[in-house]
């Protein structure tokens, strides 16, 4: 596109483009904006090195026009979107790209790949944390998705309210809270539990949190109230009716005076499962497969469209798909989030080439992120997991409801707002 672009002379034509979701995944009422951080500092770092026009090259994929141009690219347009954190609905203008066409078109596959990853992980793991009522949730999910992925899936699930993660690069690389537990892998290695639990309390100390599930459990607790005492940390339930086997062990864990010990549980935990051990005494949940791949949903569904481009007159036009099942909305957008006086989100209105009027109550949502090229916009995970709190507070509570239903705000154009 950019090589004909720049042979018809339209490159340069000033465009903007919009990065949205036509809809949630079924049943869902919400989803998160994740990536955002990751994605513009994915875009300081976006260049053509000398190996990869080297390949260009050598595939003869483009001219050598087009390679001079690649060889010098720099993003040099505004970008404008919503923070990262923030609640979003069908049709929210979540990134708003202003630049040439050539400049814009060429970022589609950088910014959707990880926008569609991590907001897909991030509206997972809210739903996940809104229904933990607080009780912890562990990031256990590296081993189920690709190696690199596994990073931004950590950090994703931390912006939606996880306390921590087992992936140990997550760890280094955003500064998130790193927490494990031993495998039935470490218990096997020895000749008895006792000898298993014995090694691991001398070595990582009284507050380390013992397995017991990998032969029988009560005798398991017995053991490790023996070895270590009230002192014990904690214990972990990865098998089994977790909800029974949280009462037994409870009780079990007060008898013997362990009152403080904690109990973990794990064992392919989604959102629905930790809803239903709200009423068991579990202190916190080690959450997988469901997280990493976005409870079922692993992409967002965002797409990347032209909305508008300069017209023969020098002005910016709206353009707009009309294909079947596929439609887009032309012009550039402007987003509010219409509140109550006591701040509860009501609807999401979006002006076409104008914004939206505050009645007082409401809220802008779309932010600077890059201005002439230079990334404005915090990157952190730390400011987005504090945006994501605040914005899902303004949530109405069906919002939060697992069952299938409609989004929570409906999404209104202005030409369509009375």
């Amino acid at each position: 596109m950019i090589q004909a672009a720049l042979a018809s002379g339209h490159a340069d034509r000033r465009c903007v483009f919009e990065a949205f979701a036509r809809r949630l995944p079924d049943g869902r009422r919400y989803g998160v904006v994740a990536g955002t951080g990751r994605a513009l500092e994915a875009l300081r770092d976006f260049r053509f090195g000398e190996e990869e026009l080297t390949f260009l090259a050598d595939r003869q994929v483009v001219d050598g026009r087009t390679l001079d141009w690649l060889a010098d690219y720099r993003f040099t347009g505004d970008i404008w979107g919503y923070a990262e954190g923030e609640i979003y609905f069908p049709g929210s203008p979540l990134l708003v790209v202003e630049s040439s066409f050539a400049e814009g078109v060429i970022l589609e596959t950088l910014f959707l790949s990880i926008l569609n990853h991590d907001s897909a992980v991030a509206s997972a793991a809210s739903r996940m944390t809104a229904v933990a009522h607080g009780r912890p949730c562990i990031e256990m999910g590296s081993r189920r998705t690709h190696e690199a992925a596994a990073v931004g899936a950590a950090r994703a699930a931390y912006l939606a309210g996880f306390a921590s993660t087992s992936n140990l690069e997550a760890g280094r690389r955003h500064g998130l809270p790193t927490m494990g537990t031993a495998a039935h892998s470490y218990t096997l290695l020895h000749d008895d539990e006792r000898s298993a639990f014995a090694t691991q309390l001398a070595s990582l100390g009284l507050s380390t949190t013992l397995l017991v599930d990998t032969y029988d459990v009560t005798g398991a607790v017995e053991l490790a109230v023996e070895l270590a005492g009230a002192e014990l940390g904690g214990v972990r339930l990865d098998s089994g009716d977790l909800v029974s086997q949280a009462f037994e062990v409870r009780a079990q864990l007060d008898r013997l005076g362990a009152t403080d010990t904690r109990i973990v549980v794990t064992s392919d935990l989604d959102e629905y499962a930790i809803a239903a051990l709200q009423a068991a005494p579990v202190d916190a949940y080690g959450v997988g497969t469901q997280v990493v791949t976005g409870s079922g949903h692993p992409a967002a569904g965002m797409v990347y469209k032209l909305v508008s481009r300069e017209n023969g007159a020098g002005q910016l036009e709206g353009v707009a798909k009309a294909s079947k099942d596929k439609t887009s909305v032309g012009g550039r957008k402007y987003a509010l989030r219409r509140r109550s006086a006591l701040g509860v989100a009501s609807a999401e209105i979006v002006g076409i080439n104008e914004h939206p009027d505050d009645d007082g109550d409401d809220r802008s949502l779309l932010v600077p992120l890059v201005a002439s090229g230079e990334v404005v916009a915090p990157t952190d995970v730390q400011t987005a997991r504090a945006h994501h709190e605040q914005a899902r507070a303004e949530l109405p509570l069906p919002a939060l409801r697992l069952s299938h239903g409609e989004p929570a705000l409906p999404t209104t154009y202005l030409d369509d707002w009375s």
